[in-house]
């Protein structure tokens, strides 16, 4: 069966818990002693509904404040597909949980409050679904049964999100505007008499209806090795092979592969998934090759076709989203971790901040706080073999770490 993974986004009171809990309700995917305690804790707060946040706020602040802090991943199947929802803050001050949250995410959903439209956070979080290229992302625009489900405010937030989506340089994304109760539960996954005038579907039957392909669509092979198999056995005194994830396009058996950064060129003997030999190797999969040649490859080197390699450079450019209350200033020494490759790297310049209502930017600022995004030139101490993001997610994508406190501080998309 087939998962499709989402990411939540919006702002405070959106209410992006009670939808997920909603949806859970409705296709059964709660426990019964799950539902009797948000039934129990509905009725001590007086409420003559269930509140169906209870199914995802799990921290006792969460709970005790109605709003959502961590990153919740909730699992739920219905017959025709899995899913994996990453419940995000909606709070200005979170929004490295949503990048995070979102950064492995297949589609995602923007909720709106129809009685507030379109606000400041809706303007980051769309940004931050554009920056990250989700393809699929649905715009719920949530509590109609408090405008008494109003067509035009319906018509009025629409405009405005395909107004800022002509703005965006990310032109392959596919948006679907739901009218929605999460808390009625009108037009989650049965369809709402409420709203005649909305001939589209309801949340779920689209979702179904998702292609759940792998957030790393590129053609071009891409296969960092991981680890150096050596079994210590006679029957396979001489086996050595090359164990990693497949990203990017196939590979196959003869195929001509060139091992980076070195650059030296061989075959592909043997393509092995524990005790099994297959001709061909899938992208996402798992697997364990071997080379035709004796040739070194060592764990963090990267194999790729030939004719198919990416750029091996020691400097960079890249758009970063910052996630630590120190700032990112010019000059300054990071650790970079670019899949299994490491190297030391020092900002060089910070070219810009770019303003999430994508208004613009502002040049050449003096540092970059938190939460904040912006434009980074970067040296390294060692080569790297990377794509551009919008080429390759998974080769075009980085995080920074803090050498003194080994905090992660910010994550990086490659240009």
């Amino acid at each position: 069966m087939k998962v499709l993974k989402i990411a939540t986004a919006g702002s405070v009171d959106d209410g992006k818990s009670t939808l997920i809990g909603r949806i859970l309700y409705d296709t059964k995917s709660l426990t019964d002693d799950k539902l009797e305690a948000i039934e129990e804790k509905s009725r001590q707060r007086g409420f003559d509904y269930l509140d169906f946040s209870l199914a995802t706020d799990g921290l006792v602040a969460e709970r005790e404040q109605g709003i959502t802090i961590d990153v919740a991943h909730i699992y739920f199947s219905t017959p025709s597909k899995s899913f994996i929802i990453a419940d995000t803050p909606g709070h200005i001050e979170y929004t490295r949980n949503m990048v995070t949250g979102a950064s492995t995410a297949q589609a995602s959903i923007v909720l709106i409050d129809a009685r507030n439209g379109v606000i400041e956070q809706t303007y980051r979080h769309f940004f931050i679904n554009n920056l990250l290229r989700i393809k699929d992302v649905v715009i719920a625009i949530n509590k109609m049964d408090l405008v008494e489900f109003s067509e035009e405010k319906y018509n009025t937030i629409k405009a405005e999100i395909e107004y800022l989506a002509s703005k965006s340089e990310y032109k392959g994304q596919n948006l679907t505007f739901i009218p929605m109760s999460a808390l009625q539960g009108d037009n989650v996954v049965h369809k709402s008499e409420n709203t005649p005038w909305y001939k589209g579907e309801t949340l779920m039957h689209h979702l179904e209806r998702l292609d759940a392909e792998d957030i790393n669509d590129a053609s071009q092979t891409r296969f960092p090795v991981q680890t150096v198999i050596r079994p210590k056995t006679e029957e396979y005194h001489d086996f050595r092979g090359y164990a990693g994830k497949l990203y990017g396009g196939d590979l196959a058996v003869g195929d001509e592969v060139a091992v980076l950064p070195s650059q030296t060129k061989s075959k592909v003997k043997t393509i092995n998934f524990f005790d099994k030999e297959f001709e061909t190797a899938k992208r996402g999969s798992s697997v364990t090759i071997t080379l035709e040649d004796n040739v070194n490859v060592s764990r963090g080197d990267m194999l790729v076709k030939v004719n198919e390699e990416p750029t091996i450079a020691k400097e960079l450019t890249a758009t970063i989203c910052w996630m630590d209350k120190e700032p990112l200033k010019a000059s300054q020494k990071y650790y970079i971790k670019h899949g299994v490759n490491d190297a030391q790297a020092k900002i060089t310049q910070l070219s810009s901040i770019i303003k999430t209502d994508f208004s613009g930017i502002e040049e050449n600022p003096s540092e970059l706080v938190l939460n904040q995004i912006g434009d980074i030139q970067l040296k390294l101490s060692k080569p790297l073999a990377f794509d551009s993001y919008k080429n390759n997610k998974s080769n075009g994508s980085f995080i920074l770490i803090d050498p003194k406190s080994n905090n992660t501080v910010g994550v990086g998309f490659i240009k």
